[in-house]
């Protein structure tokens, strides 16, 4: 799709718009309800509903079916990203009411990053169309690390601060307290973080990690910047609220593992079919429409599935605790 520089601006504009009238409803720190919560999810959602119709309605149906395969993706494999969340805020032991504070301004930490890897990845694919082998097969690298993983029963118990974020934490300094919304304090005459500000850093540099497969991901259902930007940027944002929503439901979600697994393995053997196609090779590629319907079916299934096997697992435990009581 070919988008002028006005329509950048007009879209990023727009962003910028939302973003500012999200802060202004909930600038007072408080603690979010699940309806206050639902009601944001639900607003998030239908934007990037009606977003994904505009670009039907005012480009085209290639345009409009790319936008919500890469919403849909980007939204299920920010999931993965509440775990995370969940631990950080724990280690730091975030007051309740300062988590929607932390979560608004990490995420748009986490989005001007990633529109970094976006433009460095367009440049590259706009260069190099044999990238595509390259984010193929570390697309089926990490397909099978997952489905390795969930197997196993791995599961990380705690954050440990990446590199950037100690050297931060060092240069500045960082307070012993929470200082209601202040990012910075004044202390023997220098100005040092808040725990606050390193909450929000850790939140923000810590998506880089999931930005390096789903990135990827999306450029293989996809490779308009406009595009995979926007779907980036809508499926962020609604993460926030996403995050009171579900936060106690997402240990339900025992299977999530293996459907981003089949996600990613998909997307990634669609990646090799389009570079060898790209390369003269006689082989059939995906369509929008059959990578839309995968995407939706796995996740679907995913968390029938989980939820299944959810219910299963309280009533036996249940079952266990009677045994032992009588």
């Amino acid at each position: 799709m070919d988008v002028s520089m006005t329509l950048w601006v007009l879209t990023i504009l727009g962003l910028c718009a939302l973003i500012a009238a999200d802060f202004f409803i909930g600038r007072k720190p408080h603690d979010v309800s699940v309806k206050e919560a639902g009601i944001w999810t639900v607003v998030w959602i239908v934007l990037a509903a009606l977003f994904g119709v505009g670009l039907l309605v005012f480009g085209t149906s290639q345009a409009s079916g790319e936008f919500f395969a890469g919403f849909i993706t980007e939204k299920s494999l920010s999931v993965d990203n509440l775990f995370v969340f969940i631990l950080i805020m724990a280690k730091f032991s975030v007051p309740s009411h300062l988590q929607q504070r932390v979560l608004l301004f990490g995420v748009l930490i986490a989005l001007v990053l990633r529109a970094i890897f976006i433009a460095a990845g367009a440049a590259v694919i706009a260069n190099f169309s044999w990238v595509f082998y390259i984010f193929g097969a570390f697309l089926i690298y990490t397909a099978w690390k997952l489905i390795q993983e969930a197997r196993s029963g791995d599961e990380e118990e705690e954050f440990e601060e990446n590199r950037l974020l100690k050297s931060v934490e060092k240069k500045f300094g960082v307070a012993d307290r929470y200082h209601g919304t202040k990012l910075f304090v004044a202390k023997n005459g220098k100005k040092i973080m808040t725990p606050l500000m390193v909450v929000m850093l850790a939140i923000g540099t810590t998506d880089v990690l999931f930005a390096m497969d789903s990135i990827p991901a999306i450029f293989g259902l996809t490779q308009d910047p406009y595009i995979v930007f926007t779907a980036n940027a809508f499926a962020l944002m609604g993460l926030r609220q996403l995050y009171f929503l579900i936060g106690g439901l997402l240990k339900k979600l025992v299977h999530l593992s293996y459907g981003l697994s089949v996600i990613l393995g998909f997307i990634g053997v669609k990646l090799v079919l389009h570079a060898l196609h790209e390369n003269g090779v006689h082989v059939p590629e995906i369509s929008i429409p059959v990578s839309l319907g995968v995407i939706c079916g796995v996740l679907v299934i995913t968390t029938i599935t989980s939820l299944i096997a959810a219910k299963k697992q309280t009533a036996a435990e249940a079952q266990e605790k009677d045994s032992i009581g009588a």
